[in-house]
Parts: C-alpha cells; sequence; structure tokens
C-alpha cells in the first residue's frame, strides 16, 4: 500500500500549508498566495494519478475506459502546464522582490497575484481543451499503452484515422508549454544576478534565501517532465524497466513531497506559524 501511503503523506502535507497560509492574514502577500496556488495544483495533479493506480491495483483490473483515460491525460497535463507557468510567475515574483524592494508591494499586490494565477489556470486550461477535442474525433484502433497513465502521444499513436492535425498542434502546445516560461525565468534570473553581483551581501544573502528552493523546484519538475517526454517519444528499452517507471513518476511523487520541504527551509514565517 505504498501507492496509498504516498497519496495520504501529498495530500495532508500540502493541505497543511494551504490551511496555514489562508488562516493566517499575515501570509495574505503575493509570495504565499503563489505558493498556496502551487500547492492547489500539487493536491489537483496527485488527483489525477493516485486514485487511478489505487482502483487498478486494489481490483487487479489494468484497463481503462477512454473517457477516463482521456480525463486523466487532461488532469496530468493541465496540473504539468499550470506548475511550470506558476514558477515562472514566482520567478518574475522574486524579480521584483530583489531588484525593486521598495517598489515591490506596488508592482505585486495581492489582487495582481490573483489575477495572475486565474490567468494561469484558464490558459492551462483552454490549450488542453483543444488537445482533448482534437483527440476525442479521433478512431482509437489499438488498446494498449505502454504506461502507468494516459500519455497523449502513445494515445494519438493508436489512432488508425488522420493524425497530422493532432501532431501539429502537440508541437505547437509542446513549444509553447516550453518557451513561454522559459523566456521569462531567464529573464528574471539574469537580472537577479545581475543585481547580486553589484549588490550587498545582504542583498547576495536575500536572494540566496528565496531563490534557492524555487530553483531547486524549477529543475526537480523539469527534470521529471523532461523524461517522461523523451520517454513516450523515444526507444528507452535499454533502460531498466523499474527506473523506467520510477523516472515516469518523478514529476508527480517527488514535486508534491519536495515542495513543503523547500518551503519550510526557504520561509522561516510559514515554518513559524506551522
Amino acid at each position: 500500500m505504498i501507492t496509498a501511503m504516498l497519496y495520504i503523506v501529498i495530500v495532508v502535507a500540502n493541505t497543511s500549508l494551504i490551511v496555514v497560509i489562508c488562516v493566517n492574514r499575515s501570509l495574505h502577500e503575493p509570495m504565499y498566495l503563489f505558493l498556496c496556488s502551487l500547492f492547489v495544483n500539487e493536491l489537483y495533479g496527485s488527483t489525477g494519478l493516485f486514485p487511478f493506480l489505487l482502483v487498478q491495483i486494489l481490483s487487479d483490473i489494468h484497463t481503462l475506459s477512454a473517457p477516463l483515460c482521456f480525463l486523466q491525460m487532461f488532469c496530468l497535463y493541465t496540473y504539468a502546464n499550470t506548475q511550470f507557468c506558476k514558477l515562472t510567475v514566482m520567478s518574475y515574483d522574486r524579480y521584483l522582490a530583489i531588484c525593486y524592494p521598495l517598489q515591490y508591494n506596488t508592482r505585486m499586490t495581492s489582487n495582481k497575484a490573483v489575477i495572475l494565477i486565474i490567468l494561469v489556470w484558464l490558459y492551462s486550461f483552454v490549450k488542453f481543451l483543444i488537445t482533448l477535442s482534437l483527440n476525442i474525433r479521433l478512431t482509437l484502433c489499438g488498446n494498449i499503452i505502454n504506461s502507468l497513465y494516459c500519455n497523449n502521444h502513445l494515445v494519438v499513436k493508436l489512432a488508425c484515422s488522420d493524425t497530422q492535425v493532432n501532431n501539429i498542434y502537440g508541437v505547437f502546445a509542446t513549444a509553447l508549454s516550453i518557451l513561454v516560461p522559459l523566456f521569462p525565468i531567464l529573464f528574471s534570473y539574469m537580472r537577479i544576478l545581475r543585481v547580486c553581483f553589484s549588490g550587498s551581501k545582504q542583498t547576495r544573502q536575500k536572494a540566496v534565501s528565496t531563490c534557492t528552493p524555487h530553483l531547486v523546484s524549477l529543475l526537480n519538475f523539469s527534470f521529471g517532465c523532461g523524461f517522461e517526454m523523451f520517454q513516450s517519444r523515444f526507444d528507452m528499452s535499454g533502460v531498466p524497466s523499474v527506473l523506467r517507471i520510477i523516472l515516469s513518476l518523478y514529476f508527480l511523487i517527488i514535486q508534491p513531497l519536495m515542495n513543503p520541504c523547500h518551503v519550510r527551509t526557504a520561509n522561516v514565517q510559514t515554518k513559524t506559524h506551522m
């Protein structure tokens, strides 16, 4: 029952942090609103994976109906895209806090943070509603996916109808998922590094304490998503099956478990309230 235990730990850890942020008015600031939305997204993504796995393990039935497969795929893809975009917004927030500390409260208000969070969710949902609508129209001739969860690329490969539109939009959506977060993150951290090199020791310490957890989360999540993207498109038979399974679940399990730890380490205020 390791799967059930992991799900419980993820739910309890992330829910507790959400409650701490919501209950304490002193934490109703942009940075903590972004963190709260990040934890909500972790719960959403975990719920898109673990219940399906648990049902299959407990019933010993390793099948999933097409509607449930599409639902799981929609949840996992919107989770991943939303996670990247929220980490991107958080990098911009850190850029403002470090590069413009005196103007931060006017440049990034709580209302602006809420608007950014809503826009990120809308962007992810609309983007993958299009993917879902394109997949639903396909005629599937196969019914076996060599994966623990439904993967868009593998589902499209099962189709015996024309998939040209799906493939073109898939490339476009993948490019958006990578490029939209990449440029703002690079811009934010280049400016932060510039300020660190020319600033005081206190500025550098502030940058390290606030940016390290974000960078660890970003690199950790990028590695997990990158492996899964690579695995679904290329032959990975040379990699041991157990390792492939672990790495394919990496971004869905390790990230929700690690995020609360990073926040407790970096944000003394949150830790104190807990």
